[in-house]
């Protein structure tokens, strides 16, 4: 039998992207059963110990993570905190590194070391707690990792250093988490991988997103369901026909495209051409009627032109993506590409950005204006400077668009209505609820 610790409460800090969210608050829920208080990182309580869980994919996101460390290596050295634990992307991909700069962190893990940070704090984990998680409050919307790590080979990529080969969860052990997430009053599911289109083909030998998605819909209390991170290549008619026609299924796809340049596609090692990128795209919007395809593009990749970049401009004028985004390239060593001269200039890099998402606030506005008059069933996130804020189907939390719904009305959090949108900016809409 494990002998307790003398620390009672701890923080979870959590940096980078949704999959690492998931982690953390399955992390919390464990440690939780353990007998210990567990916040996030929005609380003011001081913890005893603090647990972080970093990003390493990208130069900004690995900034961030070490200044974090360091605040709170100070604050460890200082006695401001017991114990100070590291685990994540960062510190699976740079561990040594870490372990010889940074003292003051008691521990480091990596992203697959969950029953290992469970022990450094003395308790075990449970099976019995398996596709359960610590949620915010009020939770309405959760996201669901479907999968983990990813076999493909995009030269610019990191995570398959990071989180390894492509692993699916079992169509059973989701369904048995949503409909835990769902008993916890969660009612949209995101659900995320490095690869949606590849769930299955390691468990089943065949890809079975559909046959997941069949299974899902069944979930009480679930209303709506949204896909994120699909790759162009493998997306199935199957999916599309459950898009477009099942009211649970979101009309929205988060397809991260890179670039249009043949070149360059070649270069990434994406798989496929500029002009197969266009018929996939005219596929899905012929397929699935009023889609909203949420897409990201990198530009200044090792040897991009300013004929590629123009190319790339082009492509975006023509697409009309409702929800795009945009990322400067970084050169990350081990990757296939780092073995290329990083030779675009970061300011030219910024600049090709900012151009991009100059045209795409133009497009913004332009279909928001298209939506006035119109009424959309919408969900209310949060309160916030005199208004509800809302999100249509067509809308994921945090980096899509959102509903502006003058705060005068009894409305509650997670709940949906009807809103008529009465007005539009390039990124938001006002609205009046109808119903």
């Amino acid at each position: 039998m494990k002998t307790k610790h003398s620390i009672k409460d701890l923080q979870v800090i959590t940096l980078g992207c949704s999959k690492n969210l998931v982690d953390s608050q399955v992390l919390m829920r464990q440690l939780q059963a353990g007998g210990y208080k567990v916040y996030d990182e929005n609380s003011t309580t001081r913890p005893q110990a603090v647990i972080i869980n970093t990003c390493g994919f990208i130069n900004d996101a690995k900034e961030e993570s070490i200044e974090t460390i360091l605040d709170y290596a100070r604050a460890r050295k200082n006695g401001d905190i017991e114990k100070l634990v590291v685990m994540g992307c960062l510190s699976q991909r740079y561990k040594k590194d870490l372990k010889n700069e940074i003292h003051e962190v008691d521990e480091f893990f990596g992203v697959s070391d969950l029953k290992n940070i469970l022990n450094t704090f003395q308790t075990d984990y449970k099976t019995e707690l398996m596709g359960e998680r610590t949620l915010p409050r009020p939770a309405h919307y959760a996201y669901l990792k479907i999968s983990e790590g990813c076999d493909r080979t995009c030269s610019f990529c990191a995570i398959p250093l990071i989180r390894g080969k492509h692993i699916s969860k079992p169509i059973d052990e989701l369904v048995k988490e949503a409909e835990f997430l769902a008993s916890q009053g969660v009612n949209e599911l995101m659900l995320i991988a490095q690869e949606l289109n590849y769930y299955g083909l390691d468990l089943y030998k065949k890809r079975m997103l559909a046959d997941l998605l069949k299974e899902l819909v069944k979930v009480d209390g679930i209303e709506w369901i949204r896909l994120h991170y699909a790759y162009p290549v493998g997306l199935t008619d199957d999916v599309l026909e459950l898009i477009s026609n099942h009211p649970k299924i979101c009309k929205y796809l988060d397809i991260p495209l890179q670039h249009i340049s043949d070149p360059i596609l070649k270069s990434m090692r994406r798989g496929h051409t500029g002009e197969e990128t266009h018929k996939v795209i005219q596929a899905i919007r012929e397929k699935v009627p009023g889609i909203a395809l949420r897409t990201t593009l990198i530009v200044g990749y090792p040897g991009e032109t300013e004929k590629h970049f123009e190319e790339l401009l082009d492509f975006v004028k023509a697409s009309k993506f409702e929800r795009l985004g945009v990322f400067t390239y970084s050169h990350e060593e081990d990757t296939a590409a780092y073995k290329l001269e990083d030779d675009v200039p970061e300011e030219v890099k910024q600049g090709r950005a900012a151009i991009l998402m100059d045209e795409q606030q133009k497009i913004s506005l332009e279909l928001n204006e298209a939506k006035i008059g119109k009424s959309y069933k919408v969900t209310i996130d949060r309160k916030e400077g005199g208004f509800w804020v809302a999100r249509s189907e067509f809308d994921s939390p945090d980096v899509d668009n959102e509903i502006l719904i003058p705060s005068d009305g009894p409305l509650e959090i997670g709940s949906f209505y009807l809103a008529k949108i009465i007005s539009a900016e390039p990124f938001d809409l006002i609205a009046e609820v109808t119903g």
